[in-house]
This record gives C-alpha cells, structure tokens and sequence, in this order.
C-alpha cells in the first residue's frame, strides 16, 4: 500500500518529464532552476516528506537541498 501512494504523488510531480540533472546541482547555489520546478508543484511537502524519512542524500527533493533537508531534521529532533 505504500508504494502505491508513493506512486500516485509521483505521478503528479511538476518534475515528471523535466531533465533530472538541473535536480542534482554541483552546488546548493546551482539548484535555483530546480527549486522553481519544485515552487510549483502540487505535491512539493510530499515529496520533501518522503525524502526525509527515507534519508535522501542527494539532489533537490521538495525544493530543499540536502544541506537544507540537514536542517529540518536538526530541527524537528531539537522540538520534537
């Protein structure tokens, strides 16, 4: 059943279709092209949610970089 859902959000992602390199930056300042993509989107926190809890550690997933996923999980550890 998971995978099903995880599925059915992808299939609505704004990202279907665009090349997947502009997602995978050299740098946190090169993934403006992908973080509009992302600003976008219709299922943008559910991509975000699932590349938290499955630890993604590259590229730009719900508009956050990996520095920037880093972050809210520091941060959701510190209130949580």
């Amino acid at each position: 059943m998971k995978d099903l859902m995880t599925m059915a959000w992808r299939q609505r992602a704004a990202c279907r279709g665009v090349d997947p390199d502009i997602f995978y930056p050299l740098t946190d300042e090169g993934a403006e092209d992908a973080k509009a993509v992302c600003a976008q989107c219709a299922v943008r926190e559910s991509c975000l949610e699932w590349a938290l809890s499955n630890r993604e550690r590259d590229g730009v997933w719900g508009g956050a970089t990996e520095r920037e996923r880093r972050r809210i999980v520091r941060r959701r550890r510190r209130t949580a």
